[in-house]
Protein backbone atom coordinates (compact mmCIF):
# COMPACT_ATOMS: atom_id res chain seq x y z
CA UNK A 1 0.00 0.00 0.00
CA UNK A 2 0.99 3.24 -0.81
CA UNK A 3 1.65 5.38 3.17
CA UNK A 4 0.88 9.16 2.37
CA UNK A 5 -0.85 12.29 4.24
CA UNK A 6 -2.58 15.33 3.46
CA UNK A 7 -4.96 16.08 0.74
CA UNK A 8 -2.66 15.99 -2.08
CA UNK A 9 -0.75 12.88 -0.73
CA UNK A 10 -4.60 11.57 -1.13
CA UNK A 11 -4.96 12.54 -4.58
CA UNK A 12 -1.56 11.15 -5.80
CA UNK A 13 -2.56 7.85 -3.89
CA UNK A 14 -5.60 7.09 -5.74
CA UNK A 15 -4.79 8.19 -9.01
CA UNK A 16 -2.98 4.95 -9.65
CA UNK A 17 -6.69 3.43 -8.58
CA UNK A 18 -8.71 5.12 -12.17
CA UNK A 19 -9.69 2.62 -15.06
CA UNK A 20 -8.59 2.88 -18.09
CA UNK A 21 -11.31 4.45 -20.29
CA UNK A 22 -11.86 2.35 -22.50
CA UNK A 23 -13.10 -0.18 -19.91
CA UNK A 24 -16.01 1.86 -19.14
CA UNK A 25 -19.17 0.88 -20.80
CA UNK A 26 -23.16 1.57 -20.44
CA UNK A 27 -24.26 -0.36 -17.53
CA UNK A 28 -27.25 -0.11 -14.49
CA UNK A 29 -25.61 0.17 -11.81
CA UNK A 30 -21.44 1.04 -10.98
CA UNK A 31 -20.61 -0.41 -7.77
CA UNK A 32 -17.16 0.32 -6.11
CA UNK A 33 -16.15 -2.34 -3.14
CA UNK A 34 -14.36 -0.40 -0.46
CA UNK A 35 -13.04 -3.07 2.20
CA UNK A 36 -11.56 -2.66 5.19
CA UNK A 37 -8.22 -4.23 5.44
CA UNK A 38 -6.92 -2.40 8.89
CA UNK A 39 -5.16 -3.62 11.86
CA UNK A 40 -8.52 -4.70 13.27
CA UNK A 41 -8.88 -7.17 10.28
CA UNK A 42 -7.51 -10.79 10.90
CA UNK A 43 -7.15 -14.01 8.70
CA UNK A 44 -10.84 -14.69 9.55
CA UNK A 45 -12.54 -11.40 9.41
CA UNK A 46 -10.08 -10.90 5.71
CA UNK A 47 -11.00 -14.70 4.97
CA UNK A 48 -15.06 -13.31 5.28
CA UNK A 49 -14.71 -10.40 3.14
CA UNK A 50 -12.70 -12.07 0.56
CA UNK A 51 -14.97 -15.42 0.04
CA UNK A 52 -18.21 -13.32 1.14
CA UNK A 53 -17.39 -11.18 -2.24
CA UNK A 54 -16.47 -13.89 -4.54
CA UNK A 55 -19.24 -15.87 -3.21
CA UNK A 56 -22.09 -13.10 -3.58
CA UNK A 57 -20.79 -11.29 -6.91
CA UNK A 58 -20.83 -15.02 -8.62
CA UNK A 59 -24.05 -16.62 -6.77
CA UNK A 60 -26.84 -17.21 -9.19
CA UNK A 61 -29.50 -14.79 -7.69
CA UNK A 62 -26.87 -11.57 -8.12
CA UNK A 63 -26.70 -13.22 -11.44
CA UNK A 64 -29.95 -13.34 -12.25
CA UNK A 65 -30.41 -9.71 -10.93
CA UNK A 66 -27.83 -7.87 -13.13
CA UNK A 67 -28.82 -9.73 -16.41
CA UNK A 68 -32.71 -9.26 -15.59
CA UNK A 69 -32.09 -5.49 -15.34
CA UNK A 70 -32.26 -2.82 -18.56
CA UNK A 71 -28.91 -3.37 -19.81
CA UNK A 72 -28.35 -6.35 -18.91
CA UNK A 73 -24.77 -5.88 -16.91
CA UNK A 74 -22.90 -3.56 -14.14
CA UNK A 75 -19.80 -2.57 -13.38
CA UNK A 76 -17.72 -3.36 -10.14
CA UNK A 77 -14.19 -2.04 -8.68
CA UNK A 78 -13.14 -4.08 -5.41
CA UNK A 79 -10.67 -1.66 -3.81
CA UNK A 80 -9.08 -2.40 0.01
CA UNK A 81 -8.17 0.43 2.45
CA UNK A 82 -7.05 1.25 5.82
CA UNK A 83 -5.52 4.79 6.82
CA UNK A 84 -5.64 8.26 4.42
CA UNK A 85 -3.70 7.30 1.85
CA UNK A 86 -3.73 3.46 1.69
CA UNK A 87 -5.49 2.11 -0.98
CA UNK A 88 -5.04 -0.75 -3.14
CA UNK A 89 -6.92 -1.76 -6.21
CA UNK A 90 -7.43 -5.55 -6.33
CA UNK A 91 -10.41 -5.23 -9.36
CA UNK A 92 -10.43 -2.44 -11.60
CA UNK A 93 -13.50 -1.19 -13.48
CA UNK A 94 -15.30 -4.33 -14.90
CA UNK A 95 -18.09 -4.97 -16.66
CA UNK A 96 -20.46 -8.05 -15.25
CA UNK A 97 -23.10 -9.27 -17.63
CA UNK A 98 -23.09 -12.44 -16.87
CA UNK A 99 -22.14 -16.04 -15.06
CA UNK A 100 -18.91 -16.07 -17.19
CA UNK A 101 -17.68 -12.32 -15.84
CA UNK A 102 -19.23 -12.87 -12.65
CA UNK A 103 -16.64 -16.04 -12.17
CA UNK A 104 -13.38 -14.19 -13.48
CA UNK A 105 -13.58 -11.18 -10.85
CA UNK A 106 -15.00 -13.55 -8.02
CA UNK A 107 -11.61 -15.23 -8.97
CA UNK A 108 -9.15 -12.22 -9.01
CA UNK A 109 -10.96 -11.26 -5.67
CA UNK A 110 -10.00 -14.89 -4.39
CA UNK A 111 -6.45 -15.02 -5.21
CA UNK A 112 -5.77 -10.99 -4.99
CA UNK A 113 -7.42 -10.06 -2.09
CA UNK A 114 -6.50 -9.27 1.45
CA UNK A 115 -5.37 -12.11 3.94
CA UNK A 116 -5.66 -10.19 7.26
CA UNK A 117 -2.00 -10.87 8.17
CA UNK A 118 -1.50 -7.86 9.07
CA UNK A 119 -0.64 -4.03 7.54
CA UNK A 120 2.72 -3.57 6.49
CA UNK A 121 2.72 0.08 7.06
CA UNK A 122 -0.29 2.84 8.75
CA UNK A 123 -3.13 0.40 9.83
CA UNK A 124 -5.76 2.76 10.91
CA UNK A 125 -9.32 2.90 9.52
CA UNK A 126 -9.96 5.87 7.66
CA UNK A 127 -13.54 5.49 6.47
CA UNK A 128 -13.83 8.98 5.08
CA UNK A 129 -10.76 7.91 3.19
CA UNK A 130 -12.56 5.04 1.70
CA UNK A 131 -15.26 7.03 0.81
CA UNK A 132 -13.46 9.57 -0.62
CA UNK A 133 -11.71 6.37 -3.38
CA UNK A 134 -15.01 5.33 -3.87
CA UNK A 135 -16.36 8.92 -5.62
CA UNK A 136 -13.03 9.28 -7.27
CA UNK A 137 -13.53 6.02 -8.97
CA UNK A 138 -16.95 7.10 -9.90
CA UNK A 139 -16.11 10.69 -10.94
CA UNK A 140 -13.57 8.66 -13.14
CA UNK A 141 -16.63 6.32 -14.91
CA UNK A 142 -17.21 7.72 -18.06
CA UNK A 143 -19.90 5.31 -19.20
CA UNK A 144 -24.02 5.87 -18.89
CA UNK A 145 -25.15 4.20 -15.18
CA UNK A 146 -28.57 4.70 -14.04
CA UNK A 147 -26.65 3.93 -10.14
CA UNK A 148 -23.49 4.92 -8.32
CA UNK A 149 -22.95 3.26 -5.38
CA UNK A 150 -19.98 2.82 -3.05
CA UNK A 151 -20.15 -0.23 -0.51
CA UNK A 152 -18.37 -0.11 2.61
CA UNK A 153 -17.45 -3.04 4.44
CA UNK A 154 -15.57 -2.68 7.68
CA UNK A 155 -15.47 -3.82 11.44
CA UNK A 156 -14.80 -0.28 12.78
CA UNK A 157 -15.06 3.42 13.14
CA UNK A 158 -13.37 6.32 11.34
CA UNK A 159 -10.50 6.85 13.25
CA UNK A 160 -7.89 8.73 10.78
CA UNK A 161 -8.18 11.04 8.13
CA UNK A 162 -10.71 13.36 7.67
CA UNK A 163 -13.84 13.88 9.24
CA UNK A 164 -16.08 11.23 8.16
CA UNK A 165 -19.24 13.57 7.77
CA UNK A 166 -17.74 15.70 4.94
CA UNK A 167 -16.46 13.06 2.69
CA UNK A 168 -20.29 11.90 3.54
CA UNK A 169 -22.18 14.76 2.39
CA UNK A 170 -19.54 15.16 -0.90
CA UNK A 171 -20.66 12.25 -1.98
CA UNK A 172 -24.19 12.43 -1.93
CA UNK A 173 -23.88 15.65 -3.14
CA UNK A 174 -22.65 13.80 -6.51
CA UNK A 175 -25.84 11.49 -6.27
CA UNK A 176 -23.93 8.82 -5.20
CA UNK A 177 -25.01 6.22 -2.27
CA UNK A 178 -23.11 5.25 0.02
CA UNK A 179 -24.41 1.90 1.71
CA UNK A 180 -22.39 -1.01 3.95
CA UNK A 181 -22.25 -3.66 6.28
CA UNK A 182 -21.34 -3.25 9.59
CA UNK A 183 -18.75 -6.22 10.30
CA UNK A 184 -19.05 -7.08 14.48
CA UNK A 185 -15.92 -6.78 16.44
CA UNK A 186 -15.01 -9.07 19.09
CA UNK A 187 -12.62 -7.64 21.57
CA UNK A 188 -12.03 -9.58 24.83
CA UNK A 189 -15.35 -11.37 24.45
CA UNK A 190 -17.03 -8.23 24.42
CA UNK A 191 -19.34 -8.05 20.88
CA UNK A 192 -18.74 -4.36 19.27
CA UNK A 193 -21.98 -3.80 16.72
CA UNK A 194 -21.67 -0.64 14.48
CA UNK A 195 -24.55 -0.90 12.82
CA UNK A 196 -26.49 2.80 14.78
CA UNK A 197 -22.51 3.91 13.96
CA UNK A 198 -23.06 3.56 9.93
CA UNK A 199 -26.60 4.31 9.64
CA UNK A 200 -25.92 7.52 11.42
CA UNK A 201 -22.46 8.69 9.74
CA UNK A 202 -21.65 6.96 7.36
CA UNK A 203 -24.32 5.80 4.92
CA UNK A 204 -26.38 8.33 3.00
CA UNK A 205 -27.89 8.90 -0.83
CA UNK A 206 -30.95 7.72 -2.60
CA UNK A 207 -31.94 4.39 -1.28
CA UNK A 208 -29.27 4.03 0.98
CA UNK A 209 -29.07 0.95 3.82
CA UNK A 210 -26.66 -0.76 6.28
CA UNK A 211 -26.87 -4.25 6.85
CA UNK A 212 -26.67 -5.47 10.27
CA UNK A 213 -25.00 -8.94 10.55
CA UNK A 214 -26.58 -10.97 13.70
CA UNK A 215 -23.33 -12.75 13.82
CA UNK A 216 -20.44 -13.08 11.18
CA UNK A 217 -21.79 -16.16 9.74
CA UNK A 218 -24.43 -14.14 8.05
CA UNK A 219 -21.82 -12.35 5.81
CA UNK A 220 -21.88 -14.21 2.73
CA UNK A 221 -25.77 -14.04 2.82
CA UNK A 222 -26.10 -10.69 3.95
CA UNK A 223 -23.79 -9.43 1.15
CA UNK A 224 -25.85 -11.43 -1.70
CA UNK A 225 -29.43 -10.08 -0.90
CA UNK A 226 -27.86 -6.58 -0.06
CA UNK A 227 -26.03 -6.82 -3.72
CA UNK A 228 -29.37 -8.25 -5.63
CA UNK A 229 -31.49 -5.05 -3.31
CA UNK A 230 -28.44 -2.60 -5.14
CA UNK A 231 -28.71 -4.47 -8.80
CA UNK A 232 -32.57 -4.77 -9.08
CA UNK A 233 -34.70 -2.25 -10.49
CA UNK A 234 -37.45 -3.17 -7.84
CA UNK A 235 -35.78 -2.13 -4.58
CA UNK A 236 -36.90 -4.04 -1.58
CA UNK A 237 -35.57 -4.20 2.14
CA UNK A 238 -36.96 -6.36 4.82
CA UNK A 239 -36.74 -4.61 7.98
CA UNK A 240 -35.15 -7.55 10.05
CA UNK A 241 -31.97 -7.34 7.74
CA UNK A 242 -31.65 -3.85 6.80
CA UNK A 243 -31.30 -0.50 9.09
CA UNK A 244 -32.82 1.91 6.10
CA UNK A 245 -31.38 5.92 5.84
CA UNK A 246 -33.03 8.03 3.37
Amino acid sequence: MNSLAGPMAIVAALAPLLPPLAHTADVDAAIVFAVDVSASIDPATADLQREGHAAAISSPEVVAAITGNRTGCIAVAYVEWASSGDARSVVPWTSVCGLGDAQAVASVIRREGDRGFGCERRCATSISFAIDVGCMLLDNYVGSVSRKIIDISANGTNNDGLPVAGSRLRAIAKGYTINAIAIPEVILGQVYDFTAYFADNVIGGPRAFVIALSSTGDYAAALRRKLVTEISLSIRSSRNEMTAHE
